[in-house]
């Protein structure tokens, strides 16, 4: 029996006879249905969340392990964490079949090499560390034995794949289905399959993220200014946030040698940086119980 991924979209037939108005507008649908398929897994994602969560406050690292066009979205995911949530890039690593070449090109053979993807994991990972598997089939080879050393490791492994029945699934402790039906072309997984990947891996980093702590209110107050743009954002936040004028905001980053959140308490609480940070970290970094009923 050939993998979900593999089969014939009956609702695109003709795609190739249509418009461009029209292939435009089927494929926008198709995409849809991917949305609405990541939507309704959202308990079993919550529940991966919450196990993960689990793992990083025990010190450990979230890897996420792929093969082409999965590989590159976990690559991505992986890359955004730091800017945005401020985090180190030891926190979120990302491992793709044939490595960072295939990054920009396709390594023919890469995803079948099981050696490499038991490599890639063996003496990285142990107890307090959790790994995603994502393979749109559930069946890459590489990803398979990543996770399967992994778990023998001691570490948390998890399987998003768009298979039910599938090698990952079964090596992993935790398995995510998140079948979008056939691709608008068939066994092209970097349309719907890669957008189920892509919104589940967001989906995954940004939910553990706020549950440790980097987001207040719906507000990116980790955020690393590392240019023009995110150092207004962080001035915007300190101000906003703080209830400060723009000048006492700029003053109060400086002070808090740019730590949105340590300004931010400085300004609603009255106190010096080193109060602050001392404040955060009693509160595991946890802005909102240091401003709940604080004018």
């Amino acid at each position: 029996m050939i993998p979900p991924t593999e089969a014939v979209n009956p609702g695109t037939r003709g795609l190739d006879m249509l418009d461009t108005h029209g292939i435009v507008e089927m494929l926008a649908r198709e995409q849809g249905n991917a949305a609405q398929a990541v939507a309704a897994a959202s308990s079993a994602l919550g529940a991966v969340v919450d196990a993960i969560v689990v793992r990083l406050r025990s010190g450990g690292t979230l890897h996420y392990v792929g093969a082409g066009t999965s590989g590159r979205l976990g690559m991505l995911d992986a890359a955004e964490c730091p800017p945005t949530f401020g985090t180190p890039p030891s926190l979120v690593v990302a491992h793709i079949a044939g490595g960072e070449r295939a990054l920009v090109r396709a390594i023919e053979g890469a995803e079948d090499d099981a050696a490499a993807g038991a490599a890639a994991l063996h003496g990285r990972v142990g107890p307090c560390d959790a790994v995603v598997g994502i393979s749109a089939s559930g069946g890459a080879p590489y990803v398979v034995a990543a996770i399967e050393t992994a778990r023998v490791a001691g570490a948390l492994t998890i399987a998003l794949s768009g298979n039910a029945d599938s090698p990952l699934g079964r090596a992993a402790e935790m398995a995510v289905t998140i079948d979008a039906g056939p691709e608008p072309i068939a066994g092209s997984t970097r349309l719907k399959a890669g957008t189920v990947a892509k919104l589940a891996l967001n989906a995954i980093s940004t939910a553990t993220m706020i549950r440790l702590g980097k987001v207040y209110d719906n507000l990116m107050v980790d955020v690393v200014a590392t240019n023009v743009k995110l150092h207004e954002r962080a001035m915007r936040l300190v101000r906003d946030v703080g209830g400060v004028n723009a000048g006492t905001a700029r003053e109060l980053l400086a002070a808090a040698d740019g730590s949105v959140k340590v300004a931010i308490v400085m300004a609603r609480r009255n106190v010096d940086s080193a109060t602050a940070r001392r404040a955060l970290a009693e509160h595991d970094g946890f802005l909102r119980p240091l401003l709940d009923g604080v004018r």
